[in-house]
C-alpha cells in the first residue's frame, strides 16, 4: 500500500472519538506487523523451507482467487497475492458484549466501518484486558478468534496462514467471504454484511468444486457440512429468543438469573441430543465454554440472512450480474426496508 494511503487511514483513524488513541495505535502496530510479514506468493511457492501442504494451499487460493474474480463477477484488487505467516492461530481477536439480561450486543463505533457488535485486536492478551473490563462493569463478555477479516481495499490483504484450514473447501470458502466484502459493504449492517458475504462464499465454493471436477461425494460432504450449520445456528437462535423472552418479563433480578442458568444448562442438553442425531461433535470444543449472552449475541448474524440472498439469486436466474445489481439496490436503501425486502420478498424485480 501506497505511503499516502497509509496516511490517509490513520487520518480516518484519529477522527474517531468514541475510542481511545491507545486502541488506534494498537491496530495500526498490529496491521503494520501483518503487512511486513507479506511475501508475495510466487516466491513463497518457490521456497523450499516452507511446508509443502502450505505451498499446495497457496497454489490452490491463487486459482480460487482467480476463479472468484472471472466467474463469480468479485473484485480484482491487490488483496490475497501474497501471504504472510502470522505465527499465531488467529488473525484478530474480537471482544463481544452483552448485558446481564440482554442478548443484544454492545456496538462500538469507528469510521469506515460503521457501528459494529464487537471490538477487534490484534493480541489475545489486550483483548482478554478489554473483556475483564467489561466483565468488571456487569457485561457478559466472550472473547472470539477470528481467522480472518477484511480492511475492505485500504490494504492489500494477504492470504493468512489462520486461513488455511484442513478442509480445502473451507480455505476456499473463507476466501471468497472475505473477496465479498470488497465487493459489498454497507456501513453499520453487519448482518447484511455478513449473510451477503456468506451466501456468495457458499455458492462461489459449490460452484468451484464443480468446476474443478470434485467427486460427488466431496460436493455432497460440503453440502452436508452447511446443513449441519445451519441446524446448530438454528439451536443457538431458539436459546436466544427463550433468553429474549425472559428478560422481557418483571422478574426479580434473582428469579430472572436463576432461569437464564436453567436455559443454558438445556442448551447444553438439547446439543447433547442434537449432535448425536446431526452425525457430528464439531462445536464440542465451543459448547464446553461457560456460556453466556455474549456467546448467543450475534446468532443469526452470518445465517440468518442466507436464504433471501438465494432466493434473490434465484429470481435472477441464477446470472450473477443481476443479483450484484439487485443487492447493490438493496444497499442503497434505509435498514428496514432492506430487512423487508429480505424477509419478504418485496424487492424490485430486475429488468432484464
Amino acid at each position: 500500500m501506497r505511503a499516502g494511503r497509509w496516511l490517509g487511514a490513520l487520518a480516518l483513524l484519529m477522527l474517531g472519538g468514541c475510542a481511545s488513541l491507545e486502541y488506534y495505535a494498537g491496530l495500526v502496530q498490529g496491521q503494520a506487523d501483518l503487512l511486513n510479514r507479506a511475501r508475495p506468493i510466487p516466491e513463497v511457492l518457490a521456497d523450499d523451507t516452507v511446508p509443502p501442504s502450505v505451498r499446495a494451499s497457496l497454489a490452490e487460493l491463487t486459482e480460487a482467487r482467480r476463479f472468484a474474480i472471472d466467474t463469480l463477477g468479485l473484485p480484482e484488487t491487490g488483496s490475497y497475492r501474497d501471504y504472510a505467516d502470522l505465527g499465531r492461530p488467529y488473525a484478530v481477536w474480537n471482544v463481544i458484549a452483552a448485558g446481564r439480561f440482554s442478548v443484544e450486543p454492545r456496538r462500538w463505533c469507528f469510521p469506515v466501518t460503521g457501528c459494529i457488535p464487537y471490538r477487534g485486536y490484534f493480541a489475545a492478551e489486550r483483548a482478554q484486558v478489554e473483556a475483564q473490563s467489561l466483565a468488571e462493569q456487569g457485561f457478559d463478555v466472550y472473547v472470539a478468534g477470528a481467522r480472518a477479516y477484511s480492511t475492505l481495499g485500504w490494504f492489500d490483504d494477504p492470504i493468512l496462514n489462520t486461513m488455511l484450514y484442513r478442509d480445502p473447501a473451507l480455505r476456499v470458502e473463507i476466501l471468497f467471504h472475505e473477496m465479498a466484502h470488497q465487493k459489498l459493504y454497507v456501513p453499520g449492517d453487519g448482518s447484511f454484511n455478513e449473510a451477503f458475504a456468506t451466501f456468495v462464499a457458499q455458492m462461489g465454493t459449490e460452484r468451484w468444486l464443480q468446476k474443478r471436477g470434485a467427486p460427488a461425494d466431496r460436493i455432497e460432504a460440503y453440502r452436508r457440512r452447511l446443513d449441519q450449520r445451519r441446524a446448530f445456528n438454528a439451536l443457538l437462535r431458539r436459546t436466544r429468543e427463550r433468553l429474549a423472552a425472559l428478560y422481557a418479563r418483571d422478574l426479580p433480578e434473582s428469579a430472572m438469573a436463576a432461569d437464564k442458568r436453567r436455559l443454558f444448562k438445556k442448551l447444553q442438553q438439547e446439543y447433547a441430543g442434537w449432535k448425536h442425531t446431526a452425525g457430528t461433535d464439531a462445536w464440542d470444543a465451543w459448547m464446553a465454554q461457560e456460556l453466556n449472552n455474549a456467546h448467543l449475541a450475534l446468532v443469526g448474524t452470518y445465517l440468518d440472512r442466507v436464504p433471501a440472498f438465494g432466493r434473490l439469486l434465484a429470481r435472477c436466474e441464477n446470472e450473477l450480474p443481476c443479483f450484484y445489481r439487485q443487492v447493490e439496490k438493496l444497499a442503497q436503501k434505509d435498514p428496514a426496508t432492506r430487512q423487508a425486502c429480505l424477509e419478504d420478498s418485496e424487492c424490485p424485480s430486475e429488468t432484464r
